[in-house]
């Protein structure tokens, strides 16, 4: 993972960077729905999860939007070349983890990793399923796969410079022959515009349409 410093100078958001961020602090959320009809046939089709699936998809619509990479590392404002997963596993007796797994442009190998983490901590409890904190470049995903909820909004910023986006996914729904699962985008203002929100989403979900192919 790569850090690149922006010069604030000739930053083009460095204006409404410094009035979200210091002036009016403000995060928003928006919900939508995300067409999952080709991606739940495909992880069927190829004998894999569909939660890995979507975490490895949300990460690579992530890296194609650079606003929703900015981070301040060492004092500098800058952007992660990629973000690093960060969710929950839930143990048997229905108290989670927070687990990570460095994203990789391929999937096969993003899901191996996957497993293998999985696998190999299984038996860690608290707060963190592996030893360790996690990468600097984490972002936080997660699913709530019982509840198909119309809106989900998480603010805690903590007079903290983080700027990642959560993403939460929620059941879906079959509506018209197409599987529809609602999907809450949390940004901070002061890096990410909707925008930015939109291009997220447009990757995102033409990725779930390729997903496989």
């Amino acid at each position: 993972m790569v850090f690149t410093p922006v010069d604030q100078a000739a930053w083009p958001r460095a204006q409404m960077y410094y009035y979200f961020s210091q002036m009016a602090p403000t995060g928003y959320s928006m919900t939508v729905d995300v067409d999952v009809t080709h991606l739940y046939e495909a992880v069927h089709r190829m004998g894999v999860k569909f939660f890995p699936a979507y975490l490895w998809l949300v990460t690579k619509a992530i890296a194609a939007v650079p606003e929703l990479r900015t981070a301040v590392k060492d004092g500098a404002v800058g952007y992660w070349d990629v973000l690093t997963p960060l969710y929950p596993v839930m143990h048997e007796d229905g108290n989670i983890s927070l687990m990570w797994t460095e994203y990789d442009p391929s999937f096969e190998a993003f899901f191996a990793a996957y497993l293998e983490n999985a696998e190999q901590h299984k038996d860690v409890r608290g707060v963190l399923g592996r030893p360790g904190l996690p990468p600097e470049n984490a972002y936080t995903v997660s699913c709530i796969p019982w509840v198909g909820f119309k809106h989900f909004a998480i603010h805690s910023y903590d007079n903290k410079p983080y700027y990642f986006p959560s993403i939460e996914a929620g059941k879906y729904r079959t509506e018209n022959g197409k599987r529809l699962m609602p999907l809450s985008v949390t940004c901070h203002h002061a890096t990410t515009d909707g925008l930015h929100v939109a291009r997220f989403l447009e990757e995102l979900q033409h990725g779930m349409d390729t997903f496989g192919a």
